[in-house]
């Protein structure tokens, strides 16, 4: 099994670094070349014993002369990736540190806020954040479950163990590399354009995420109380009651208090697609090109998540000492 996990590792390595040589000479990326080249050269780097695959997965075999090898060959990937990066995202610290004069009337409507718009956006404000709360709490009981599911430690070592797991991993991990925007773009299809598109999309990534966090959790826990538990004869279910809940609850809160933090900020976003909230009325006022309403907007959601990031701290530092 290692020796086949190393020899895939070197197989994507090689590719990875076949595709980006390619890239940064050609311009372009011939695939099949690649492939052909990075499965050849990964295979022959496992029969001579010059594998990073071998470094990772059975270092204990790797002889000093190789595993210095393995040691270039993964600054030089890194390297690359920072190469190519550089040339992919076109960062250009030129136009960076001269075409600053462009945001002049950004920067004025910031300092210069317009406070008639004060009490329309507030009451988006409010929208916003009542939206990242429901999304939370509706989140909760779906994570809650679907955590116990994901954790690897709960799950019975059996064919259908492993793919109540193995779902409820990947549909979670699937959901969560979704972003929230994305989401708000098909509810605002399907329920209409308004804060309810918001909140579920939000809610759809806090139950994603929280799954996440929640099984990790659950795996890091005491295993002793489980045995103990299991040894008076109990079912899983009171095994999950008594052994591990307790034990999980106090992070679990200190969690979820810190996903309402994201989804407030989250929320902002979300409406500049048409989930509602201030992000909806910033939308418009950046349209109209009204910058000194932009600019009490921004203000009002900075002084809402700076609060918002000290009451949290506040709540998660206490439930640590619980």
């Amino acid at each position: 099994m290692k020796i086949l996990k190393s020899i895939l590792f070197d197989i994507m390595f090689w590719i990875y670094f076949g595709g980006c040589v390619s890239y940064l000479t050609n311009d372009k990326i011939d695939m099949l070349a690649v492939l052909s080249v990075g499965i050849l050269v990964a295979i022959s780097s496992n029969v001579l014993g010059v594998s990073v695959g071998r470094k990772i997965f059975n270092p204990c075999r790797n002889s000093k002369l190789f595993s210095k090898i393995s040691n270039w060959l993964i600054a030089l990937i890194l390297l690359l990736t920072i190469i190519v990066g550089w040339n992919l995202v076109e960062v250009n610290p030129y136009k960076f540190f001269t075409k600053f004069k462009n945001t002049s009337g950004i920067l004025k409507g910031l300092f210069n806020p317009n406070l008639k718009i004060l009490e329309i956006s507030i009451a988006a404000l409010a929208e916003t954040i009542y939206l990242a709360l429901l999304a939370t709490v509706f989140a909760i009981p779906f994570a809650f479950v679907f955590s116990f599911f994901a954790a690897r430690n709960l799950m019975p070592k059996s064919i259908f163990g492993n793919i109540i797991y193995f779902l409820t991993r990947t549909v979670s991990t699937i959901f969560r590399s979704i972003e929230a925007i994305v989401w708000a773009i098909i509810f605002s299809v399907w329920v209409g354009i308004g804060p309810f598109a918001g909140m579920l999309a939000l809610m759809v990534h806090s139950v994603a995420a929280l799954t996440k966090l929640y099984s990790e959790q659950i795996e890091n826990i005491d295993e002793g109380q489980i045995e103990a538990i299991k040894a008076t004869g109990a079912s899983t279910l009171q095994i999950w009651i008594y052994a591990v809940i307790p034990q999980v609850l106090s992070p679990f809160l200190a969690f979820t208090i810190y996903r309402w933090d994201i989804n407030v900020r989250m929320a902002t976003i979300v409406g500049f697609v048409g989930g509602g909230g201030i992000g909806l009325l910033l939308l418009q006022q950046q349209q109209m090109l009204r910058w000194h309403n932009v600019g009490l907007i921004m203000w009002l959601i900075a002084l809402v998540v700076w609060i918002m990031d000290m009451v949290s701290a506040k709540v998660r530092e206490k439930l640590r000492d619980i």
